[in-house]
């Protein structure tokens, strides 16, 4: 199958980018976070002395495993080197797990977790694991995170129905929380899921609000409302039992916007218009009002609103979903979100993080903002670090909707309809995979009926040796690769081409995580319906696919190519997409 789509765009309106030996995407640039053995869930708070105060769940096993508990740790140098542990519970305790903090008007630092207070071990007999069984509780800090409160302090958690007809028969109840809770005009909320079959399955979101905690009341006098109103929270039961991890932010206008995962291979979405009493029904989420659906597995959607006002949305841009397993979380693809009409529309999106090994999962971030820079932590359950990201990815992305320019780094051919009368044309290196970012080609091309083997764009020696575009019989492009040992391909969606109407197709072979992918018509395909995913990976150990040195392009009666560019590096999707709003010239 490995079929593959291209043509491309017209230029780009970003800067060059400067790529170093180290690509900072590559999660093993980044810096480690302390922790016992197993880490989960490193969110960070800035505290009001101005250092990253991080929060998460570790323990010296595996995870769910005795002894498991939460710690915050501190940093007074991005992340470089850090203070702690400190315990916010001990490890000689019942479990506890999943700690979501935020810091208060004062200064203060609350951590909301959820605690097996019943000190439940077994269940019929069986060892059971707790770390998602228990009472929802909080302590505080007053020296930025250092010591916390002796006393916890347990929230009020009626039951509801999908407690009552739990695992349990309603006797203890089960729940957890991701992400961090959100804030505005002096009221908190932070969301969690309720479990009705242990250990996550079943599962509904609820909200917790408080509109005094913020200032600071007498611990015991904060008031708790738990929401949405009624008996059942946010689920689609038709789109099956998982509906959890979901977290929030707040539009400029104070609507409520929640992101979570399903088994359905899309996180799905909801608005609240009234402080979270009453929402929309969630479905799919799409990339604008009424668009296309994004895809995600069974992992973390975490959403976050910046400094700036605007969003991003962390998610693995894959919908396959394997016996509600918890694979393909690598790469981390990451889409850059603006508020309209009180709805967020979200970009295309980037490949944010990857490891070079495809097995490697990451999962449950965080996102840091401080002097106009930003990091983002991950873990994988037996490692966390934290990294800082190049702004100008998000930059990008939120100024996709009106973004026209062309990249001028690393373009090595630019030929539009007259040049290309006179091809093959020299096409200038390196084009070498193993020396560089990777490759981009951008086309702009009309099809009057799709002939599988046209070719569109051709290098390649007489033993194979280059690369090359050609349509499929399902009226796709594809890319292959060949540098005389490795091949490599892949194609666009298919659906997308139609015989007669010019087409912009953009392939970005990008060389540091080995993944190929195609935007045509200023989207990235995402596999539509026809595949779990619109992106591959290929054999990173493909090397030099320069071919003959020069390029031939189709101009037979059945195709016309009327604009070719090609770079020696992966382009970025934002540049690819501004690109094609160039007009040729």
């Amino acid at each position: 199958m490995n079929r593959l789509m291209f043509v491309v765009l017209l230029g780009l309106a970003f800067p060059t980018f400067a790529y170093s030996a180290d690509d900072w995407r590559n999660i093993q640039t980044g810096l480690t976070i302390p922790d016992e053995g197993y880490c989960d869930q490193p969110y960070t708070v800035i505290t009001r002395d101005g250092n990253w105060l991080c929060t998460m769940t570790t323990g010296a096993g595996l995870e769910g495993q005795g002894r498991q508990h939460i710690v915050a740790v501190i940093s007074k140098d991005h992340g470089r080197t850090w203070e702690g542990p400190f315990d916010i519970e001990p490890a000689d305790g019942p479990e506890a797990s999943w700690a979501m903090p935020v810091v208060t008007n004062s200064g203060r630092v609350w951590a909301f977790y959820t605690y097996n207070g019943d000190d439940l071990k077994t269940w019929n007999g069986k060892k059971l694991r707790a770390d998602t069984v228990g009472w929802y509780c909080a302590k505080y800090s007053d020296d930025n995170g250092q010591t916390w409160s002796e006393k916890r302090y347990r929230l009020p958690l009626p039951p509801a129905p999908v407690d009552a007809t739990n695992t349990f028969g309603g006797k203890h109840q089960m729940f957890w929380g991701i992400g961090k809770p959100v804030t505005h005009n002096g009221v908190m909320w932070f969301a969690f899921s309720r479990v009705g079959k242990h250990l996550v399955d079943n599962s509904e979101g609820w909200f917790f609000r408080s509109d005094n905690i913020l200032s600071d009341p007498e611990p015991d006098q904060i008031d708790w409302q738990l929401l949405p109103d009624g008996d059942m929270g946010l689920k689609v039961p038709e789109a099956g039992p998982v509906h959890a991890e979901q977290n929030l932010v707040v539009l400029s206008d104070g609507s409520l916007y929640c992101m979570y995962r399903t088994v359905t291979g899309h996180p799905f979405h909801a608005y609240s218009r009234d402080g979270g009493h009453t929402w929309t029904t969630p479905e799919p989420a799409t990339y604008t009002p009424d668009g296309r659906p994004m895809k995600t597995p069974r992992a973390c959607p975490r959403i976050w609103k910046t400094q700036n006002g605007n969003y991003l949305f962390w998610f693995h841009n894959h919908g396959r979903i394997e016996n509600a397993g918890f694979l393909h979380r690598n790469p981390v693809w990451i889409s850059g979100g603006v508020e309209r009409d009180g709805f967020i529309h979200w970009s295309q999106p980037e490949i944010l993080f990857y490891d070079p090994d495809p097995e490697v999962r990451m999962s449950y971030p965080d996102l840091i903002e401080q002097d106009g820079r930003y990091w983002i932590t991950e873990t994988q359950k037996t490692i966390a670090r934290v990294h800082e990201v190049d702004g100008t990815l998000f930059e990008g992305m939120w100024r996709q909707p009106d973004a026209a320019g062309v990249s001028k780094g690393g373009l090595i051919l630019d030929a539009g309809s007259q040049q290309l009368k006179n091809s093959p044309l020299p096409l200038p290196g390196p084009l070498n995979l193993q020396e560089t970012t990777g490759l981009t080609i951008q086309c702009t091309f009309t099809v009057s009926q799709f002939e599988p083997g046209t070719v569109l764009l051709d290098n390649r020696t007489t033993d194979g040796r280059g690369l090359a575009l050609r349509l499929t019989d399902q009226q796709t492009v594809e890319l292959l690769l060949n540098d005389g040992t490795h091949t490599g391909a892949w194609d666009c969606d298919p659906g997308l081409l139609r015989p007669g109407v010019t087409h912009h197709i953009t392939t970005i072979v990008d060389s540091r995580p080995g993944v190929i992918v195609f935007v045509v018509d200023g989207q990235l395909c995402d596999g539509g319906k026809a595949r779990h995913q619109g992106w591959s990976w290929y054999d990173r150990a493909l090397g030099d696919v320069g071919g003959s040195g020069r390029v031939s392009v189709g101009q037979s009666g059945d195709v016309s190519v009327e604009k070719v560019r090609v770079y020696s590096r992966a382009l970025r999707v934002s540049e690819a997409i501004g690109g094609e709003r160039v007009s040729d010239e």
